[in-house]
């Protein structure tokens, strides 16, 4: 008892001071409902708002969470660059990866410069590597998102009222829906994929470059790019340390149809940072 006379004074500055301070919509109500013990837990839980505010990610809902409309981009991680002093892997390295005969170093290749010049803001941002991808998404106020959840966003219609073209309840073949066509693929995904290509002038072995976000249709979910433009990462195996190889959904400007397929995942080297593999963010409610 005498612990509890003790702790009301304390309890009722802190409360004042922290709700006084708190930016976060839901962290009064949070503060409300806890005990002292566990005000710390209450305080340091919830993603902060001005992070998600910073990352300026335009979430879609997804059954049971939210997942980014489009892949990351070079503004968005510009955003978290500037707020955290991130170097990446690609850039204390001299450049990122590209495949030709083999994993080729590019000098000067990097989310900044994917092909060797400044990318726009709305180019993804790629030559990031898993732990950078993941540390971004930690910063937004989310986490790259699991297997399961990237497979179910990328080929399960789940809005109520989806768009004309798309029907509730209906897994399709392509995040694109039943076809290929829309997507920043190769060959295989429309003539507009080689006018949407941005390379900047570099001479590729292969392909046409990626397409700016939302240059391509949203699709699946209202998502964009779930299918090719760029490979993404995601957290699989789940909660793997070190370099072991994770998980990459979705195909790229490098690859046909093929790889847009649930059943084609491929895995790289968690340190690897290359042209053609970028990452977008999920979050749970």
């Amino acid at each position: 008892m005498q612990s509890d006379r003790l702790s009301r004074p304390f309890v009722g500055q802190t409360l004042q001071l922290l709700t006084r301070s708190a930016t976060r919509p839901a962290f009064t109500p949070c503060i409300r409902r806890q005990h002292v013990v566990l005000l710390a837990a209450c305080y340091f839980a919830a993603p902060s708002a001005a992070q998600r505010g910073a990352a300026a990610v335009d979430w879609q809902r997804v059954d049971n969470f939210s997942i980014a409309r489009t892949e990351t981009t070079v503004a968005q991680f510009s955003r978290f660059v500037a707020a955290t002093k991130t170097v990446t892997q690609a850039e204390r390295d001299g450049g990122g990866l590209v495949y030709e005969a083999g994993f080729v170093k590019k000098p000067g290749w990097t989310w900044r410069t994917p092909f060797g010049k400044p990318a726009a803001d709305d180019e993804p941002a790629v030559h990031v590597n898993f732990s950078e991808a993941q540390a971004f998404c930690r910063w937004a106020g989310g986490s790259l998102p699991t297997d399961a959840q990237w497979v179910s966003a990328a080929y399960t219609e789940q809005r109520s009222q989806p768009a004309p073209g798309f029907i509730a309840g209906r897994t399709y073949a392509y995040p694109t829906g039943d076809t290929p066509a829309g997507a920043q693929c190769l060959d295989d995904c429309g003539p507009a994929a080689r006018d949407r290509g941005v390379a900047q002038g570099a001479r590729l072995s292969r392909g046409h470059g990626h397409a700016r976000v939302t240059s391509t249709p949203p699709a699946v979910n209202g998502l964009h790019d779930m299918g090719a433009n760029a490979w993404e990462w995601v957290d699989e195996p789940a909660g793997s340390t070190g370099n072991t190889p994770r998980r990459t959904r979705g195909g790229s400007w490098w690859y046909g149809q093929g790889p847009m397929r649930a059943d084609q995942p491929q895995e790289k080297q968690a340190d690897m940072a290359v042209v053609y593999i970028g990452f977008r963010c999920a979050r749970n409610l």
